[in-house]
């Protein structure tokens, strides 16, 4: 037993100086989280040639690839995720994002419904809902963008660009007493928005006719 302690003391140190490697080697999330997402991406595909099968690096680099705006390459990795996990809502409402910014919008209301009918308080809800909206928008389907908006806004009241994005969506529906309250709440929030300004200008100009 006496000879056994050496191997034993090495072994535990070989094991600890793993540990406290892996506990300090490269963090995609965190690199993501840092905004360096070209660093985020690197790391992801270190990991995924080590593990093809790791859903979290498909995640990360999938969230990387939309901030940097590559969103074909988004796509490749966000579909080889969904085959390992079809049911990650993570993957689902990155699918959506992926398909709003190459304008498949049929697609991207989709993921987003699928999202929603899967993680109804997920963590990106009500960015699930005002992606909705902005494709109602581009459809023509204002009372259904003022449904999405409305819930986004209700979810998340401090964000200005969206007050401003329900406010168009009520104009073109016609309901103009309640667009020109979603823009005065949005210029509540930021007196600078040009956007919500101009769309509050016209529909009091609609209003006093």
């Amino acid at each position: 037993m006496k000879g056994q302690k050496p191997v034993f003391i090495l072994w535990f140190l070989l094991f600890s100086l793993g540990m406290l490697f892996a506990q300090t080697g490269p963090d995609a999330l965190l690199e993501y989280r840092n905004n360096n997402f070209e660093r985020a991406v690197e790391i992801c595909k270190s990991e995924i040639a080590a593990n093809s099968y790791n859903l979290e690096s498909y995640v990360v680099i999938c969230w990387s690839l939309i901030r940097l705006g590559r969103y074909n390459e988004a796509l490749d990795y966000a579909r080889t995720g969904r085959n390992i996990n079809r049911y990650d809502v993570r993957i689902m409402e990155a699918l959506g994002e992926i398909c709003y910014y190459l304008g498949r919008n049929n697609e991207a209301l989709q993921y987003f419904q699928e999202y929603i009918n899967m993680a109804p308080e997920g963590a990106r809800i009500e960015t699930v809902y005002y992606f909705l909206g902005e494709i109602y928008i581009r459809l023509g389907r204002f009372r259904h963008a003022d449904i999405a908006l409305s819930t986004a806004v209700y979810r998340f009241p401090g964000n200005a660009v969206w007050w401003t994005r329900l406010a168009y969506a009520q104009e073109n529906a016609g309901d103009l007493y309640e667009a020109a309250a979603s823009y005065e709440r949005a210029l509540s929030l930021n007196s600078q928005l040009n956007d919500a300004r101009r769309g509050l200008e016209r529909v009091r100009q609609a209003l006093s006719r």
